[in-house]
């Protein structure tokens, strides 16, 4: 029987209209004159709102070429469940305006055999936004191919348990038919957000921000989680999926496949100029074959 997870934010978070859905993620696709590439293997892509942030993700899905590859790998944060741990969903189906997508139920069992991973029920499954953000775009870029999904809903993780996950998932990445779709948005500044750091050597607020985000890509694009690790803790930056990232790094030091990831676009929702201001970043990346 099938489980089917709604598209519970469709409607709100982005349209439900799959016409105009597809029109809007068309025009974004195609305004990043970006060609698809079958040496992109995976991508970071951002996962507010599409008013927000649909335009830069377009950034990362444009790269990919939807020929070669099975199934995708979903990694987001859980922002609503506290876990130490990754969870698997529960559901057959992730259902979106612009199609069904199935899940692979057999990668899924396999990973369940594991004894790491916990089972979200259907009502956290749905709740939860950060990989329901990308199944639009996976579900337009791949129309017309046969592909499954494997959701994986990654939680407030210490440094051995990213590094665990990381060595458990390695080898799905040398298989060329996975793909891998890395959910986070980046810093969440302002006081509403509890995180407010600001080097006036950079000037305005938001460029501050952005010198601090750019801090963070320029080490992710290093592949060095420890690395990664020391930024996020001299610097608080609050980037959502800082878990799911760092398993993704870790992931990628222990598959046989050498991929690096470059980041293609950053944009913010707003420009900080006071401390009453509030802005949350969105960056886009492909992790690409480097022969």
């Amino acid at each position: 029987m099938e489980r089917i997870r709604r598209a519970a934010h469709a409607g709100s978070w982005y349209t439900d209209n799959a016409k105009k859905l597809d029109e809007d993620l068309e025009r974004w696709l195609l305004a990043t004159r970006l060609t698809k590439c079958p040496d992109v293997r995976g991508v970071i892509a951002p996962h507010a709102g599409y008013s927000y942030s649909g335009r830069c993700a377009a950034f990362a899905f444009a790269n990919i070429d939807p020929k070669s590859i099975e199934r995708v790998f979903l990694l987001g944060p859980s922002h609503h469940y506290y876990t130490p741990k990754c969870a698997l969903t529960k559901a057959t189906i992730y259902s979106t305006p612009l199609g069904d997508l199935q899940v692979d139920s057999q990668v899924n069992d396999e990973l369940k055999a594991t004894g790491k991973f916990e089972l979200m029920d259907l009502d956290l499954d749905e709740a939860e936004h950060s990989m329901e953000m990308h199944l639009p775009y996976i579900a337009k870029v791949f129309h017309g191919h046969p592909v499954k999904v494997v959701p994986i809903l990654v939680g407030a993780l210490n440094s051995e348990n990213e590094a665990m996950y990381g060595q458990l998932l390695a080898k799905y990445v040398d298989d060329p038919k996975n793909f891998f779709s890395i959910s986070s948005d980046f810093c969440h500044w302002g006081s509403r957000f509890s995180y407010t750091y600001c080097d006036k050597k950079h000037g305005p607020i938001y460029k501050s921000i952005e010198a601090l985000d750019h801090m963070g890509m320029d080490i992710i694009e290093t592949g060095d989680a420890n690395a990664f690790k020391r930024y996020l803790k001299e610097y608080g930056n609050t980037i959502c999926g800082r878990h799911p990232i760092s398993i993704f790094l870790h992931m990628l030091k222990n598959c046989s496949a050498k991929i690096k990831i470059g980041f293609l676009q950053y944009e913010q929702s707003s420009q900080c100029k006071s401390s009453r201001d509030s802005s949350v970043s969105y960056a886009s990346a492909a992790a690409k074959l480097d022969d």
